[in-house]
C-alpha cells in the first residue's frame, strides 16, 4: 500500500494527511480536525471525550474510524493516529458545535478536487507542493533542492526497477 504523507493547511493550522492509493482516499487526523473546529486547547480529550459520547449513542462513526502511524507535531516521532476519510470527516463535523463547520466542509471539498486535478495534471502537485512549502517559511534555495532531490531518488528507483527486470 503506498501513500502519500502530507499537511495540509486550513486557515494557517496544519492538517496531517495521507492518500492510500489502494483505497484512494485521503485520511486526515481526526485529532488535528477537531483542533480546528473546536479550538479547544486538548484536542486528544476533547476526541476522546466525543468518542465516548458518539459510542454510547451506537455511533458508526466511532466503529469505522482508522487508524495510521503519523507524525506528531510536537517530536516528529510517528503515532497510531485516529483517522478518517472525507466522508466519515463531514459525519464528525456534524458532531461538533463550531462557526468553522461551513469553511471547514468547502476545505475539504477543495482538497478533493485539488486531488482528482492532481491525478489529471501531475505538474500541478509540484506547484502546489512549492506553494506550501513557501506558506510554510521555507526559502526558494530549499525548496529547489528539495524538488531535485526528489527528481535524482526517482531516477534512481526506476534505474533499480528496470534492472530488477
Amino acid at each position: 500500500m503506498k501513500n502519500e504523507i502530507a499537511i495540509k493547511l486550513f486557515e494557517d493550522k496544519k492538517i496531517r494527511v495521507e492518500w492510500v492509493s489502494e483505497e484512494e482516499k485521503w485520511y486526515f487526523s481526526v485529532v488535528d480536525i477537531v483542533r480546528v473546529l473546536s479550538e479547544s486547547n486538548n484536542p486528544n480529550n476533547y476526541w476522546k471525550v466525543l468518542k465516548n459520547r458518539l459510542f454510547k449513542e451506537n455511533s458508526e462513526l466511532v466503529t469505522d474510524c482508522n487508524q495510521l502511524k503519523m507524525k506528531s507535531h510536537k517530536d516528529g516521532k510517528k503515532y497510531k493516529t485516529d483517522v478518517m476519510d472525507i466522508e466519515q470527516l463531514f459525519r464528525l463535523i456534524q458532531s461538533i458545535p463550531s462557526p468553522k463547520a461551513e469553511p471547514f466542509k468547502l476545505w475539504l471539498a477543495k482538497v478533493g478536487y485539488e486531488r482528482i486535478e492532481e491525478v489529471e495534471d501531475p505538474e500541478l502537485a509540484i506547484e502546489r507542493a512549492l506553494e506550501t512549502y513557501l506558506k510554510k517559511g521555507y526559502s526558494k534555495d530549499w525548496i529547489n533542492q528539495r524538488l531535485k532531490t526528489i527528481e535524482v531518488r526517482k531516477e534512481l528507483t526506476d534505474e533499480w526497477n528496470e534492472r530488477e527486470t
